[in-house]
C-alpha cells in the first residue's frame, strides 16, 4: 500500500513541531526537572524520631530535617504547624531541592519569577514576574518563610483553610488539592 504526501506530511509536521518543543523545554530549563512525589505520612515513626531530634512536633520522618523551620514560620505568620506539614508532605514529600515539571520549586512548591514559570501569561504579563528565583527557593529557609507567608495571605483572603488551599494548590483542580491536603492532615 502506498501512503499520499497528503496523510503523511500533517504527522509529520505534528510529531516533528512536538519534538521542537520538547527539545526547547529541556534546554531552557535552569534546574533538571524532578516530579515531586508526595511521600506517605509515617506517623509511627515519627514519634521515635522526634525524640532523637529534638522536635516538639509529631512529624513524619521525611519532615523532621525542617522542623524549626515549620515551627517558626507558624509563630510568625499564625498558621498551624500541622496545616504547614500536610502542604509540605503532599507538595514535596519533605524533599527541599524538588523542582515540578510545571517548575514550581522547594519544599512548598513555589513558582518562581524565572525557569518554566516565567513563560506563565497573565493578563498583565508573566504571572510569576514578582516572585523569587529558582535560586532562593532552593534554599529551604527561605522557601519555607515565603511559602507559609503566602497561605498565611490566603487564609486571611478566604477566611478558611479549604478555600485558601484551593488557591495556593495548582490552576484548575477545584477542590480537589484542598481536599488532599486536609486528608494527610488528618493522618499527622
Amino acid at each position: 500500500m502506498k501512503l499520499s504526501p497528503q496523510k503523511v506530511i500533517l504527522p509529520g509536521i505534528l510529531a516533528g513541531s512536538a519534538l521542537l518543543v520538547l527539545i526547547a523545554r529541556l534546554l531552557t530549563a535552569t534546574q533538571p526537572v524532578i516530579a515531586a512525589t508526595p511521600a506517605a505520612a509515617e506517623p509511627t515513626a515519627a514519634v521515635a524520631v522526634a525524640e532523637s531530634t529534638g522536635c516538639s512536633l509529631s512529624l513524619p520522618a521525611s519532615l523532621q530535617p525542617w522542623c524549626e523551620l515549620i515551627e517558626a514560620a507558624s509563630a510568625n505568620y499564625a498558621v498551624p504547624t500541622d496545616l504547614i506539614a500536610a502542604v509540605m508532605l503532599q507538595e514535596s514529600g519533605g524533599q527541599s531541592d524538588v523542582i515540578s515539571t510545571s517548575g514550581a520549586v522547594g519544599l512548598l512548591q513555589v513558582m518562581p519569577s524565572d525557569g518554566i514559570a516565567a513563560g506563565f501569561m497573565c493578563a498583565n504579563g508573566p504571572c510569576f514576574a514578582s516572585r523569587p528565583t529558582t535560586q532562593e527557593l532552593l534554599d529551604p529557609a527561605f522557601n519555607v518563610d515565603y511559602g507559609v507567608r503566602m497561605l498565611a495571605n490566603l487564609l486571611q483572603k478566604y477566611g478558611n483553610e479549604r478555600d485558601a488551599l484551593k488557591a495556593y494548590g495548582p490552576y484548575n483542580v477545584g477542590y480537589y488539592y484542598a481536599d488532599k491536603v486536609l486528608a494527610i492532615r488528618e493522618n499527622l
